[in-house]
């Protein structure tokens, strides 16, 4: 059974910076190109970061991003320890959401419980 448990979420002022974290219990976690998603209120859930395997041919060899986080956010993995993290600078109020790994693409079994960040003055 798969279970993906994200954390590090909180209250943080704009400017501010927050390191989520998400542990997967997946075999072969590896072999999975893993993403971090958004959902925030009223809205629909949409990719923020993704970060590929590497092995096979559809791979990015370089994470993608969604244009409103480019060059504030960085993805990271841990073949090691099968987490995933999500490294989130310059936080804006508009980054308020809920945040949620999974697979990409995702898988709806997957979903876990995420975590919220709340950006606020």
């Amino acid at each position: 059974q798969v279970q993906l448990e994200e954390s590090g979420g909180g209250l943080v002022q704009p400017g501010g910076s927050l390191r989520l974290s998400c542990a997967a219990s997946i075999s072969n976690f590896r072999a999975y190109h893993m993403a971090w998603y958004r959902q925030a209120p009223g809205k629909q859930r949409n990719l923020v970061a993704r970060i590929d395997n590497r092995d096979t041919p559809d791979s990015s060899t370089t994470p993608i991003y969604a244009d409103s986080v480019k060059g504030r956010f960085t993805i990271s993995r841990d073949n090691t320890k099968n987490t995933v993290h999500l490294r989130m600078n310059s936080l804006k109020p508009e980054d308020t959401a809920v945040y949620y790994c999974n697979i990409y693409p995702p898988r709806m079994s997957f979903w876990g419980k995420g975590t919220l960040v709340t950006v606020s003055s």
